[in-house]
This record gives C-alpha cells, sequence and structure tokens, in this order.
C-alpha cells in the first residue's frame, strides 16, 4: 500500500511565485499542492478548512504576516498536525528566533534550490526540525538564549528523567534520531521514542520547540555543539 503525499498549503502573497511552487511540488509523487493562500488570514483559514501537513508559509504577506500566522496555527490544538515551514527573502537573524517562537518547524531563505527545498518539505512534515546547520545553530542560540529560567519552563524541564534531559540537549544541538542513536549507544526507535516523550513532558509541538525550551530555560547555552 503506497504512502499518501504530503499535503502542502502554499502561503504568499506573490502569485507567480505560488504558481512556480505548485508546479516544483506537484511534479514530485510523494508531494501536492492542496491550496494557496495569499495572506497570513487566508493561511490560517485554509489550514483550518484543509488541514495540510505542511504550511509553507512566508513571511511578510499582508492582513496578517508570516510569523502571526504561524503563530496561529500552531495555537490550536486542532491544528496539531501541521506544521510549518518559513520560506523569506528577509534572512535577518532575528527572524529566526522569531519564527522559531511562533511555532514554525524550520526556516529557508528563498534562494534555496530547488531539491533543498523539496528535502525541506519532507523534513518538517516529518516531524524534525529544520535547524541542523551549524550557523543556524548560533543564531538561534544569540536570539533565544536567555539570562535566567523562566519558572514555567524550568517546571516543564524538571519533569525529565535524566537520560530525556540529555536527549533535549541533543536535540538542540541539531542531531537527528539517528545522530542521538549513535551518541548513546541505542537504536533510532529507542531514541525516538525519548524525544517523543520529552516532547510531551514539555508540551512542545515539534522538535523546533524543543530547541527553544532548551536555550530559554538556559539548559542549553550560546555556543553549544560547536
Amino acid at each position: 500500500m503506497s504512502t499518501p503525499p504530503i499535503r502542502v498549503l502554499l502561503a504568499d502573497d506573490q502569485a507567480l511565485l505560488r504558481g512556480t511552487f505548485r508546479l516544483l511540488i506537484d511534479s514530485i509523487p510523494d508531494l501536492e499542492v492542496v491550496g494557496e493562500a495569499g495572506n497570513g488570514r487566508e493561511a490560517v483559514k485554509l489550514a483550518e478548512e484543509l488541514r495540510p501537513d505542511l504550511v509553507l508559509m512566508d513571511i511578510r504577506m499582508p492582513v496578517l504576516d508570516g510569523l502571526q500566522a504561524t503563530e496561529l496555527i500552531a495555537a490550536d490544538p486542532e491544528l496539531a498536525g501541521v506544521k510549518v515551514l518559513i520560506l523569506t527573502t528577509f534572512e535577518q537573524d532575528e527572524y529566526v528566533a522569531e519564527a522559531l517562537r511562533a511555532g514554525a518547524g524550520g526556516f529557508l531563505g528563498k534562494g534555496v534550490d530547488p531539491e533543498e527545498l523539496l528535502r525541506a518539505i519532507r523534513t518538517v512534515a516529518g516531524g524534525e526540525s529544520l535547524l541542523s546547520p551549524a550557523a543556524t545553530r548560533a543564531l538561534i542560540a544569540r536570539f533565544l538564549a536567555q539570562p535566567a529560567d523562566t519558572p514555567i519552563v524550568s517546571a516543564r524541564l524538571g519533569a525529565l528523567t535524566a537520560r530525556e534531559l540529555e536527549v533535549v540537549t541533543l536535540v538542540a544541538a541539531g542531531l537527528s534520531n539517528e545522530d542521538i542513536a549513535g551518541r548513546l549507544f541505542v537504536t533510532p526507535l529507542t531514541a525516538k521514542t525519548h524525544v517523543n516523550r520529552a516532547m510531551t513532558k514539555l508540551g512542545a509541538r515539534d522538535r523546533a520547540q524543543v530547541v527553544v525550551i532548551a536555550y530559554e530555560s538556559g539548559l542549553v547555552r550560546p555556543g553549544f555543539g560547536h
């Protein structure tokens, strides 16, 4: 039995760009575009109606920008299965932190090549965060690190076992489940189980949110993993 394709919602105010993305995505058997939105408000409405696997979200849009739209999608329990991949020409450092805080699972500049974009869609739709490159980790560290623990986040961390805390630090370093398994000498399935349990206890919707919590709580400091 074949796996159903990853359902993608395009959110960008440029119709020509949406058309280009649609042609690219629909040309791949395991991906399909299920809708298009020209602003953030439409993106939220269509996410509610269509329940796509992933929203490819621009930041700068009229009516409601991509960060606000992402925050609304991430805050809705009914849309827990909808992932967001931010795609923008505005690659300033602060947008990485804002996008992750809003609930995005990944962040890419529009200058990426087609193969990289398709890979990113599969990665984020699959529940992984697009945070592996060292440069991105450095940006996240710089903008998310806080001088003191936040009480709510600290309380959540207190619910984790020692192994789950270790796993959270490895996720924050950008390691995949396979990488974590190799580091801890366990199977990838066991690593995935630890990650999922930590996410549940932390109330994190995806791995990107685990990274946010790890830095904001002070569990991981700038420069970690370098």
